[in-house]
């Protein structure tokens, strides 16, 4: 099991994050997802949201975007943030694992800057792959694996097939 970090370490890192966004701007990250209004997203790990915001303007009043973290004061930046934002469609889950959600309820998960960090990726990509609608998109951007790590640590599970590498991400469908 995952464990959250102390406050401070989790202050230093969103503020790293923030100069990180500054330098290299999350949108153009989210490119290549290609978000559409309406979509149900997960944001699995994510951190001070840095995605979450973007993608819950992305998907519109008519989406959801779920913004999960074992950190709590993650998902209280989160949550100051959509309100900073104006935002009522982000809702975030408390957990290291286990969504909560309806199985075949997602039309994508983004799985970024965390996958290196999973204890047991297998049982977490389980999870991913039980919440994803059939088709459904799993878009992975870890710059702590290479390209060749990602890739061989989903396709190991037999539960995704890869779709495409672009620029910034990893593509993978959910196979039924």
């Amino acid at each position: 099991m995952e464990y959250p970090m102390s406050n401070i370490n989790f202050k230093m890192m969103a503020f790293a994050f923030q100069v990180r966004d500054i330098v290299r701007p999350r949108a153009d990250i989210l490119e290549e997802v290609r978000l559409e209004s309406g979509a149900r997203v997960l944001d699995f790990g994510c951190g001070p949201g840095s995605y979450t915001v973007i993608a819950a303007d992305r998907v519109g009043p008519a989406g959801m975007v779920y913004a999960l973290d074992i950190q709590p004061l993650a998902l209280q930046h989160v949550q100051e943030r959509a309100r900073k934002h104006g935002l009522s469609n982000i809702k975030t889950i408390y957990s290291s694992r286990d969504t909560g959600l309806e199985t075949g309820s997602l039309d994508v998960v983004l799985l970024y800057d965390i996958l290196h960090s999973f204890v047991e990726p297998e049982a977490i990509l389980e999870e991913l792959h039980r919440i994803l609608k059939p088709g459904a998109v799993l878009s992975i951007n870890d710059h702590h694996m290479t390209g060749a790590k990602i890739v061989e640590k989903v396709m190991s599970t037999g539960l995704f097939a890869f779709q495409a590498k672009g620029r910034h991400n990893f593509t993978f469908v959910k196979r039924q």
